[in-house]
């Protein structure tokens, strides 16, 4: 689980990040912030399981990183006052902890996020967004970086996501192939279903790669792309996806 921490003081931020490590070694903190500025800028480009966010921040109330960037993912709010607790509850939270914060209740916190995770049995933004009835907004790009080198690419660039090894890359519609931090089930859940579908297991294609389609053994179903991938890929739709694939090629 990826973890994002929004708290101006240090020592906070620090004793949360222990306190996680403590309950669940596997959660990463991927960032600490201490600003709205920061965060937005942050939420913008990138992506995490769960928010631990303080309300008062050093630039003011961190209720106005939601005005400033549409936030799907859940957030645990964590503060020393209890005056916000109803305009929390308008927002994206699951709970609500006064510092300083105990142990046992960062831990049923966590253990509601998954409760919930579980029950529904879908990604927890496209929740979100059925609850407060909006459509969900789906990755318009991805930054990858080459180096010290930071390159944007447009999500309607990319031909295909695949597996290779134990990395993920995309490959464009112009031939170029780029590492990206991401798995194709995160993927799954960013990018728009109507003009992406995961055909197996190390594919994730775009439709509009999509050049021809033969019907293979077993009642698969072959797929050439453009650009075509390298001879050790087998671009084929697997059995249990091909129901669903024709469904997605006639919506």
């Amino acid at each position: 689980m990826k973890a994002l921490i929004i708290e101006d003081e240090s020592l906070a931020a620090d004793r949360l990040e222990l306190l996680l490590s403590e309950i669940n070694p596997n959660i990463k903190i991927v960032a600490k912030l201490d600003s709205i500025k920061k965060s937005v800028q942050w939420l913008l480009e990138n992506q995490a399981d769960v928010i631990f966010l303080d309300i008062q921040l050093s630039d003011g109330l961190s209720f106005s990183i939601f005005e400033q960037v549409a936030v799907s993912t859940p957030v645990i709010f964590t503060t020393a006052y209890d005056l916000y607790a109803i305009k929390a509850f308008q927002l994206n939270s699951i709970a609500y902890l006064l510092k300083p914060i105990r142990k046992n209740e960062l831990e049923e916190s966590l253990i509601k996020l998954q409760k919930l995770k579980t029950a529904f049995n879908i990604d927890f933004e496209t929740l979100m967004a059925q609850i407060q009835g909006r459509t969900p907004e789906y990755k318009k790009r991805i930054l990858i970086q080459i180096g010290e080198k930071i390159k944007k690419i447009e999500i309607t660039d990319v031909a295909y996501f695949y597996v290779f090894e134990k990395g993920c890359y995309l490959r464009t519609f112009q031939g170029n192939n780029y590492l990206i931090d991401y798995t194709l089930e995160k993927l799954e859940t960013l990018v728009d279903p109507s003009c992406f579908f995961r055909i197996n297991r190390k594919f994730l294609v775009n439709m509009s790669s999509i050049s021809n389609m033969i019907a293979y053994s077993r009642s698969r179903i072959k797929l050439d792309l453009t650009p075509k991938p390298t001879s050790e890929f087998e671009t084929i739709v697997s059995i249990d996806r091909a129901s669903d694939f024709k469904k997605w090629l006639n919506s």
